[in-house]
C-alpha cells in the first residue's frame, strides 16, 4: 500500500466533524487528525473505534500557534475545516465569539496554501442565503443576504476561499449545509429538542404559527454525499447545497415526532423569534443527488434510526 492521505478535521468532536471522521477512518489509506477546543465539541462524540489511524488534538483553531503546530506535524494533504462556534441561542448571544472564528478560516487557509494542501472543504451553510428571494435556493442564482454574525462570518469564509483560489490557486469545496440531524446532534437544534422533549413527554416548543417550513437531512446523507467528492475528486473550487428537498412545517415535524415517539407531549405556542428565523429554507440539491445516486433518507426513517441508536442519550435539561 503507498503512502497515507493525512486528512484534518477541525471541529471533529463536533456533530457533523466527528460523524465524517468515523467514515473516513474506515478506510485504511487514510490517517485522521481530529482537532477541537471542545466548546462547543464533546469528547464523547470522537469515533469509538480502536483503529490505528486517526488521533485528536485539542486545539483552538481560532490560535495561531495552537493550529500552526498541528499542521506542521503532520504535512495535511487535505483539510475540512468544520470548527466553528454554534448553536443558535449561543451564537445569538455571544455574536463577538462567532466573529473570532474569522480568525480560524485566515489560519487554515494561510498554513494551508503554505503547506501544499491540495484541497480545503468547508463547511458554510444555509444561514449565507438569509431570506429566500428564489426557490428553491441554487448555489449560484440565489443572492446572499444574510445578516446574522454567524451568517456573516460563514459569507466571509466563502469569500475567503475564493480569494485564496484566485491568488494563491488553493482549491476549495464549499458546502452549505442546510438542517443536518442524527443520533449525535445537541439538543441546541430543533429535531433533536423535540425528540428530547418527545421522550420526556414535556411540551414542545413552537415559535410563531408553526408554519415556517424546512427540509432536514439525515446526517449519513451529509456524510456521503461530502466524502464522494473527496473520492471522485469533484466539485473543485465549486459550491454544493448539502441537505434535502422534502420540506416539513415545524408544526408537522413536531406532530410527527410525538407520534413516532408515541409521547403524551402537547404543543406549546410561543411568540415568533425576533430574528434568524426564516419563513422557509428549500434548497436546489441536484449536485447533491448526482453525487449520492440513490434517493435520500425520508425523515420519518430518520427519526426512526435515532430512537433505534444506542449512542442517542436523553439529555438531562
Amino acid at each position: 500500500m503507498g503512502k497515507k492521505r493525512k486528512i484534518l478535521i477541525t471541529g471533529g468532536a463536533g456533530f457533523i466533524g466527528s460523524c465524517l471522521a468515523e467514515k473516513l477512518i474506515n478506510n485504511p489509506e487514510n490517517f485522521v487528525v481530529l482537532v477541537d477546543d471542545l466548546s462547543t465539541g464533546d469528547i464523547n462524540k470522537l469515533p469509538n473505534h480502536e483503529k490505528e489511524n486517526w488521533r485528536f488534538v485539542k486545539c483552538d483553531v481560532n490560535n495561531y500557534r495552537d493550529i500552526a503546530e498541528v499542521m506542521l506535524a503532520n504535512h495535511f494533504d487535505y483539510v475540512f475545516h468544520y470548527a466553528a462556534f454554534v448553536g443558535v441561542k449561543q451564537t445569538q448571544a455571544y455574536p463577538i465569539k462567532v466573529m473570532r472564528d474569522i480568525s480560524g478560516i485566515e489560519n487554515i487557509l494561510g498554513l494551508s496554501k503554505n503547506m501544499g494542501v491540495k484541497r480545503v472543504f468547508f463547511a458554510s451553510s444555509s444561514e449565507v442565503y438569509g431570506e429566500p428571494v428564489d426557490l428553491p435556493q441554487n448555489e449560484e442564482t440565489t443572492p446572499l443576504n444574510s445578516r446574522i454574525p454567524y451568517a456573516v462570518v460563514k459569507n466571509v469564509g466563502e469569500a475567503f476561499l475564493k480569494s485564496y483560489k484566485k491568488e494563491y490557486d488553493l482549491n476549495y469545496t464549499i458546502f452549505r449545509f442546510f438542517n443536518t440531524y442524527g443520533p449525535k446532534q445537541s439538543v441546541d437544534f430543533v429535531m433533536s429538542r423535540f425528540i428530547a422533549l418527545a421522550l420526556k413527554n414535556k411540551p414542545i416548543t413552537v415559535y410563531g404559527d408553526g408554519l415556517q417550513s424546512r427540509t432536514f437531512c439525515f446526517i449519513d446523507d451529509n456524510v456521503e454525499a461530502t466524502v464522494q467528492a473527496f473520492y471522485d475528486d469533484s466539485c473543485i473550487n465549486d459550491v454544493l447545497n448539502i441537505g434535502s428537498d422534502i420540506e416539513i412545517s415545524i408544526l408537522d415535524l413536531a406532530r410527527m415526532v410525538i407520534d413516532l415517539t408515541g409521547s403524551s407531549s402537547k404543543l406549546k405556542f410561543m411568540p415568533p423569534l425576533p430574528e434568524g428565523d426564516m419563513r422557509r429554507r428549500f434548497p436546489d440539491i441536484s449536485k447533491m443527488k448526482e453525487l449520492l445516486n440513490r434517493d435520500l433518507i425520508s425523515i420519518e426513517n430518520g427519526i426512526k434510526r435515532i430512537l433505534e441508536d444506542t449512542r442517542y442519550i436523553i439529555p438531562e435539561n
